[in-house]
């Protein structure tokens, strides 16, 4: 498996971090990321339709109608599992809304939590040089009046991102199933077991822009509550009330 220079460095301060937060009453856990698009269509997903009368898929998969974008964020203190079906771009906007949606559907039940500690993949939209993702969680974090710690993964080892077992799980859970619209992708998600709970599955369906782009003059109102690691700035960032990481 491919290395970086920092690659043992950040697993330990994923390790440090993590077991600081679980003990923390005061923070609340979660690890979030997205599946790879699923394309809407008759379209074969290799294994076989446990149903008796299952559908046949066509033979090739070059037409197929649409995409659905899964991003999910799983509760570390519960084992619950919510699940966002957005059907435009991956963007950051895309998975602050989906942040906020999560902690607002969920912040009556952790009225002592002042901080949302989060594992999460340090590629994509979720990136930390990304200026729009910088701007929104920063609003986030002001908005909800928590702290952010962000504990970002290696690159190249993603599946230690506990979430990504949950998309393992969904895929075994609907292999050789044939996903022809949202509707279904929304009832097989909405079905599969995690943990013994069922996720909670919203349909996202707004639109997104690509490739928004923050102005340094206006980043630099936002920067003020990022605060980067000294060892580890890429990989470990603290939003809101500084703390030392």
């Amino acid at each position: 498996m491919k290395k970086i220079p920092e690659t043992d460095a950040i697993f330990t301060h994923v390790t440090n971090a993590n077991a600081a937060a679980d003990k923390d009453e005061g923070i609340l856990r979660v690890s979030i990321d997205s599946k790879a698009k699923v394309k809407l269509g008759n379209l074969s997903r290799g294994g076989k339709d446990r149903r008796q009368s299952a559908p046949k898929a066509d033979d090739h998969d070059t037409e197929w109608q649409g995409k659905v974008v899964p991003f999910g964020i799983l509760n570390m203190q519960t084992d619950e599992l919510a699940v966002y079906l957005g059907q435009s771009a991956e963007t950051p906007d895309f998975i602050v809304d989906c942040l906020e949606h999560w902690w607002t559907d969920n912040q009556t039940d952790y009225p002592e939590i002042h901080t949302l500690a989060i594992n999460l993949d340090s590629g994509g939209a979720t990136r930390s040089d990304r200026t729009q993702f910088i701007k929104r969680m920063v609003s986030f974090s002001r908005d909800s009046g928590l702290t952010l710690e962000l504990i970002y993964y290696p690159p190249y080892h993603s599946k230690y991102n506990p979430i990504e077992r949950c998309w393992a799980a969904l895929e075994q859970f609907w292999n050789g199933a044939i996903l022809d619209s949202i509707d279904t992708v929304f009832q097989w998600a909405s079905n599969m077991a995690w943990k013994g709970f069922n996720p909670i599955v919203h349909h996202i369906r707004k639109s997104y822009e690509k490739g928004i782009t923050v102005d340094k003059a206006t980043l630099a109102t936002y920067r003020v509550d990022w605060h980067p690691s000294s060892t580890l700035p890429k990989w470990a960032v603290t939003i809101g009330e500084r703390v030392l990481i």
